[in-house]
């Protein structure tokens, strides 16, 4: 009777065992715990901000550029809009600009211009260069970044709205609420 009493009292034992090693591993696959998070995920989100400064300094994007526009109410305000630091420009209208790299890399601008045509506005900040030519503005470079057909058969696409602009960027009236992108095609 002794064995069996013990062989209960194990069983118990491990059951415990069982329960909590379960409840630990629960409780730690959430990668945070009530005390704002461990020290695992801190140290990821660490690792990450890391990275993404890391990323800015390499692309030239760090809120603190050579622009003078750039000011820290700039700044909070690029949190709130997800363009993390690129805004240029100033004056009364606002609009998004993207830019959409050969390797598909996005990055986001806000434009603040009294200007009226987009083209106007995106060489008053210095986003855009070109050559004038039989149909208007060609755009050359954007953000720093060139694109040339001759030599790599790609080009700078303008979009408004995210469809095939009809004007070129040059003759393209500023329009609250649109959505402005050069792509590399």
């Amino acid at each position: 009777m002794r064995k069996k009493c013990m062989k209960k009292q194990w069983s118990f034992f491990l059951c415990i065992v069982l329960i909590v090693a379960m409840a630990l591993s629960a409780s730690g696959c959430n990668g945070s715990s009530e005390n704002g998070g461990d020290k695992a995920s801190a140290g990821q989100e660490q690792t990450d901000a890391d990275a993404q400064s890391d990323s800015k300094e390499e692309t030239g994007t760090d809120a603190q550029s050579d622009t003078p526009e750039n000011t820290g109410a700039d700044a909070q305000s690029d949190s709130q809009t997800g363009t993390e630091g690129n805004v240029l420009g100033e004056g009364n209208t606002q609009f998004n600009f993207t830019v959409v790299d050969q390797d598909g890399k996005e990055t986001l601008f806000e434009i603040h211009t009294d200007k009226e045509i987009v083209g106007e506005a995106l060489q008053d900040v210095g986003l855009i260069e070109g050559e004038e030519g039989e149909y208007g503005l060609f755009v050359k470079t954007v953000n720093g970044i060139t694109a040339d057909y001759d030599k790599d058969g790609v080009y700078w696409a303008f979009y408004v709205n995210d469809e095939y602009a009809a004007e070129g960027v040059d003759s393209t009236k500023i329009t609250e609420g649109d959505t402005y992108a050069f792509k590399v095609e």
